[in-house]
């Protein structure tokens, strides 16, 4: 006969290891919400300390996913897909999903029916500040119609914004920023290269370089407290230190470049004084003009080293000033002046002479001069402006979109900007900010490095020994 325990014995020996299987629970509990937190708490700290690497390894491939998923809806909503005839299963004529009536009258099992289709995405492509992707135009789009939902695009992805940024033919690059790379700008404008400065950054997140062999002239625009001024000032302490040659023409009776004449090979201040460095200029192109033909060269270039002559950047500040006309007897010195500064843009390219154009105005209403000049100036920089004629005639005859963005620039972002010339193509820029003493002290920094304006406009009739 076999032995049975009281009852009482069986429940004290259920109790604990009930209690042990409830603390079990808890512990794991607490150590999953540990983890999950630790796991916060790092990824916070990753994203925080190493935005690129989280950005590149986290951020974009759940943004990938998410774009590829939503894609067929966002285009939908944004009026991007075209309707498509295509093959589907009639449900109609399979057993038991329609009344018999149905199916004797529709025989078929397939038939066409329309359908909204979404253009095709590409591959996606992080960049620092976001992603690159292109979509494949359907039959009758074209790139307006993605420029037009650009805002939509960007509230359906959740990003900063959204950009056509290129096109070919049946196809347009999309450039997606998750936020305004333009808040805080701590770049330097030295890069190290001959004729480039880096005054700033992009919006995609690149730095902004002015490359003068690459685009030789520039005009930039911008009313006062804009950020004109502190560009010209990221220019000068960029090329400071570079074996070149700088000319001020300050039409502020030298009160912007007065500071910086340790490095500057010549200054003038004055119309008088501008038109007079206007001419040895020209004559120093046809100097240069001289020793390349010798040569048999196409450009300075192409010159020896022993023989190449030192690259000169003319800085214009104020140059409505140069065009205004009081009375008739300053007629024909500002006509000297405009043919001069027509002359340099059109040939300093290719004789190492070199344009940037400044000025808080610059209107059809200064003359004819200054739309032969705009023509040549290839770069473009429009900061903030008070009237809509300076945009457009700075960006204008660009791209409309450009003129649109540089009328939207606000007051509270010095240093914002409008830049067009580099690639092609148009961005949202801004200058790093650079103080006046900085820049004189670049400036005296350097002076051993301003070549003597007397030996830059002395004409060399040496023979050239040795050819390109």
């Amino acid at each position: 006969m076999g032995h049975r325990l009281p009852g009482c014995f069986l429940r004290t020996r259920r109790r604990p290891g009930r209690r042990l299987n409830g603390q079990t629970v808890t512990h794991t509990m607490y150590a999953a919400l540990g983890f999950l937190a630790a796991s916060a708490a790092g990824a916070w700290a990753w994203r925080h300390w190493l935005p690129r690497s989280f950005w590149y390894l986290v951020g974009f491939p759940l943004k990938t996913v998410r774009v590829y998923l939503t894609w067929r809806h966002v285009a939908y909503g944004c009026t991007l897909t075209r309707k498509r005839r295509v093959w589907r299963l009639s449900l109609d004529a399979l057993p038991g999903l329609g009344t018999a009536s149905v199916v004797i009258q529709e025989r078929r099992r397939v038939r066409r029916v329309d359908i909204e289709r979404a253009p095709r995405l590409g591959i996606m492509r992080p960049t620092v500040m976001g992603w690159r992707v292109r979509v494949r135009l359907h039959d009758g789009q074209i790139p307006d119609d993605y420029v037009k939902v650009t805002e939509r695009l960007a509230h359906a992805w959740r990003v900063y914004a959204v950009r056509v940024v290129d096109s070919a033919p049946g196809s347009v690059t999309l450039l997606a920023t998750m936020r305004d790379p333009l808040t805080t700008i701590d770049v330097t404008p030295e890069t190290g290269d001959l004729l480039t400065v880096r005054p700033g950054r992009l919006e995609n997140g690149r730095d902004w370089v002015i490359d003068f062999r690459t685009v030789p002239h520039w005009l930039n625009a911008g009313a006062t407290q804009s950020g004109k001024s502190n560009l010209a000032n990221a220019i000068i302490k960029g090329l400071a230190p570079q074996p070149i040659a700088i000319v001020g023409l300050d039409l502020k009776g030298g009160v912007e470049f007065t500071p910086y004449k340790p490095r500057l090979s010549a200054l003038g201040t004055t119309r008088g004084e501008c038109v007079g460095l206007l001419d040895d200029l020209v004559g120093v192109l046809t100097d240069r003009m001289r020793i390349c033909r010798e040569a048999g060269a196409r450009n300075v270039w192409k010159l020896p080293d022993h023989a190449r002559p030192t690259p000169i950047v003319v800085l214009v500040d104020e140059v409505a000033e140069l065009f205004l006309m009081a009375d008739k007897s300053e007629k024909d010195e500002i006509a000297k002046t405009a043919t001069a500064l027509l002359r340099i843009a059109q040939l300093g390219r290719a004789f190492a002479v070199y344009l940037i154009v400044c000025g808080q105005r610059i209107g059809s209403d200064l003359g004819p001069g200054v739309t032969a000049l705009r023509s040549q100036l290839s770069g473009r920089i429009c900061h903030r402006v008070n009237d809509p004629e300076t945009a457009n005639l700075t960006l204008g005859d660009m791209d409309p979109d450009a003129l649109d963005a540089a009328r939207a620039i606000a007051a509270e972002t010095p240093g914002m900007a409008i830049v067009a010339g580099q690639d092609g193509s148009w961005h949202r820029a801004r200058s790093v900010f650079v103080s006046e003493e900085d820049a004189e002290a670049a400036a005296r920094q350097y002076a051993a490095l301003a070549p003597a304006w007397a030996d830059l406009v002395a004409v060399d009739t040496a023979p050239l020994t040795e050819a390109a």
